[in-house]
């Protein structure tokens, strides 16, 4: 006997002759569920007490759909360009994070205490007991809940209340629309506008009108300015380096823009006397002597591959476990990475300090940034 010729349970042809409200009914004696008390909230209808309910659910949606409305205004036309403390607009650039998260959050806030006050405030009063069945649900299951949601949306008279539905369409579709425009806003930008120029080809290690670059370590005092010597570092030994100009000694924003840049951690590897290398097909002379510079962002996802192994001179991503062979310009041997790491062409000054020599010659960071439109 199959499901739908037990006891109870309809054929599929009565099951198709059957109106909404049977369907309903169907539900509730289908599920094991004994209704003990059931009665509308506003059994008169039209009274000022229930067009007050009606009023506070919709301003709820309303405040929802106006804070959506004011999260994309602010999310397309609020200044976001980065503005130095102190100086003019540095103000309204500050806001800019705490103005779009405040009204994304309250957006979402306001539109849940409006479906919560709309549930409260117009669901009939209902106890119901229903006995527990495990199993997927059949097909006159399926069918006869949908018909029971439909019936309770007629119970509490949702298509009567123009004003609740209004401002709640409002509030969710304004609301939809934010967060498609914060979901493709980043694309819209173009990253490559500059040309050759553009950030992602350009980082802090660039030459700026002619200016030396050196290479400095962070010794955790922002403005105690510490150059590397090759003296500095042991044979098999590492050290992570950022660029520093003598212009911007004592300009704290300069240091502490060049240390938290995202594209200027260096890796500065100085290998054991000896140690065979291969070097890569243009950038033969980008070390000094044993001394080798690669950028420590990793080409696979951008985390910091900031582990290096003596023994076999490799270069470790700790996030995703890529693996780079310092003595054959960084290729990856291992992990999900497919692109060298950068190396920094590197020389020493006439005072016995490490520069670099030009910027890196290619992108720094996940591989995908290295395709252009």
């Amino acid at each position: 006997m199959s499901a739908t010729d037990t006891p109870g349970r309809p054929t599929p042809e009565e099951l198709e002759g059957m109106s909404q409200q049977e369907l309903a009914r169907l539900a509730g004696t289908l599920d094991d569920v004994e209704v003990v008390h059931n009665a509308p909230k506003w059994p008169v209808r039209g009274t000022r007490a229930e067009k007050r309910a009606e009023r506070a659910v919709a301003t709820w949606f309303l405040l929802s759909a106006l804070s959506a409305l004011g999260f994309i205004v602010a999310f397309i036309a609020w200044p976001h360009e980065y503005v130095a403390p102190g100086a003019p607009g540095y103000g309204w650039y500050a806001s800019y994070t705490p103005a779009i998260g405040f009204l994304f959050g309250f957006t979402v806030l306001a539109l849940g205490i409006g479906v919560i006050a709309y549930v409260r405030k117009f669901f009939p009063e209902e106890v119901s007991v229903q006995q527990r069945h495990d199993g997927r649900s059949d097909e006159v299951d399926r069918k006869t809940i949908i018909a029971q949601l439909a019936s309770a949306g007629k119970t509490t008279d949702i298509a009567r209340r123009k004003l609740i539905t209004r401002s709640a369409g409002a509030a969710a579709g304004i609301f939809g629309i934010g967060v498609g425009i914060a979901a493709l806003g980043p694309l819209i930008r173009n990253p490559w506008k500059g040309g050759d120029q553009a950030a992602l080809w350009v980082t802090p290690w660039a030459p700026v009108n002619g200016e030396t670059v050196y290479l400095r370590r962070d010794t955790g005092i922002l403005g105690e300015i510490s150059r590397v010597r090759p003296e500095d570092l042991e044979p098999g030994s590492m050290e992570t380096v950022f660029p520093y100009r003598e212009s911007e000694r004592g300009n704290e924003e300069a240091l502490l823009h060049a240390q938290r840049a995202s594209d200027t951690p260096v890796m500065l590897i100085r290998l054991r006397p000896g140690t065979q290398t291969i070097k890569r097909q243009g950038q033969e002379d980008f070390h000094f002597g044993d001394y080798y510079a690669f950028s420590k962002i990793c080409t696979h996802l951008g985390c910091p591959a900031s582990l290096y192994q003596t023994q076999d001179n490799r270069i470790l991503c700790p996030c995703h476990q890529s693996q780079f062979l310092a003595t054959e310009f960084a290729r990856p041997v291992f992990g999900p990475a497919t692109r060298a790491l950068p190396q920094l062409p590197i020389t020493v000054d006439s005072e016995g300090y490490f520069v670099a020599r030009s910027d890196f010659i290619e992108p720094v960071g996940p591989a995908f940034w290295e395709r252009r439109p």
